[in-house]
């Protein structure tokens, strides 16, 4: 089976770096398995169909609950690559800005 490449955005890794210890490492050994198992049962594909055209249709968008954080990652398929955008608390974190978390990941960010 084929590792998928992780990385972690510049925005996420300060995230995780700010988590309390234990939830941190939960985060952590997460990250090692999404490296073999990107999509596993508990996973959700999110429609990122408002955000409009301009998002690649080669990138699915993921969420992925751990308690009461959900950590929002990307997958290009066609490079193996799986990107950490953000890891938020919820409630009260409504994905708000995924445009933000978007640009972050298109090399846009200003």
């Amino acid at each position: 089976m084929d590792l998928y490449q992780v990385e972690v955005t510049s925005t996420a890794r300060k995230e995780i770096r700010a988590l309390p210890g234990n939830m941190r490492q939960r985060i952590i050994d997460l990250l090692k398995e999404l490296r073999s198992s990107p999509r596993p049962h508990n996973t959700k594909l999110m429609d990122m169909s408002e955000l409009g055209d301009e998002v690649s249709l080669n990138i699915e968008f993921y969420r992925i609950r751990v308690e009461s954080w959900r950590v929002v990652y990307a997958i290009e398929e066609e490079l193996k690559l799986l990107t950490v955008l953000g890891v938020r608390k919820r409630p009260p974190y409504q994905y708000d800005d995924l445009r933000e978390l978007i640009d972050e990941l298109m090399g846009n960010e200003e």
